[in-house]
């Protein structure tokens, strides 16, 4: 057991708010400091910062889980496709088989103003990622490949991409039947 004077400090320096440990350190040279906060504490203040720090936590939580995503808009599906081989890997990425030759190649210009039907095709483009609205007056390119594997077996399935400087700024899942349907083109399992 230590007696005062070998390293243990009375009871009067403990209670300052910074004291100077004695005895075999001291004798060596060393000084350090110590420093004591005290506060009182009772059941409403314990329970009045676990509930700040709860809070603090959830904040943090929210905050982060909602970076990168806006409200409407799940995240992009946008990417660089630089020739036909890509375009196919972009497809099959997505959970479609296509076919490896493009049926149909075509300029498409983006409108400045938007008619009803480019308003709701640009509504799925920004479900999706996409916003057709900053391509406005710009030339791009549609790809369109037949789609092997949708669930429906209907033969005129077919994938759009739209393709402005190697960068894909739009798609959709297609039936070119008469009484067919537009999807976005991540695959539903």
């Amino acid at each position: 057991m230590l007696k005062y004077g070998e390293g243990l400090c009375p009871p009067d320096i403990l209670s300052s708010s910074s004291a100077r440990l004695t005895g075999a350190r001291a004798a060596k040279g060393m000084v350090t400091d110590m420093f004591m906060y005290t506060a009182k504490f009772n059941r409403k203040k314990a329970v009045a910062a676990v509930l700040v720090v709860a809070a603090v936590l959830c904040a943090v939580i929210i905050i982060a889980g909602g970076l990168g995503r806006s409200g409407k808009a799940s995240p992009p599906l946008s990417a660089i496709v630089r020739g036909n081989k890509q375009r196919v890997e972009y497809l099959e990425s997505l959970g479609w088989s296509v076919d490896e030759d493009v049926l149909d190649e075509r300029q498409v210009k983006i409108p400045v103003k938007f008619s009803d039907v480019y308003i709701r095709y640009n509504a799925l483009q920004m479900a999706q990622g996409f916003d057709l609205t900053r391509y406005g007056g710009l030339n791009a390119t549609r790809y369109t490949y037949k789609v092997n594997n949708h669930p429906s077996s209907d033969e005129n399935v077919v994938a759009d991409i739209i393709v402005y400087k190697d960068k894909v700024i739009a798609g959709d899942i297609q039936s070119c039947a008469p009484d067919g349907f537009m999807n976005g083109l991540k695959r539903r399992p």
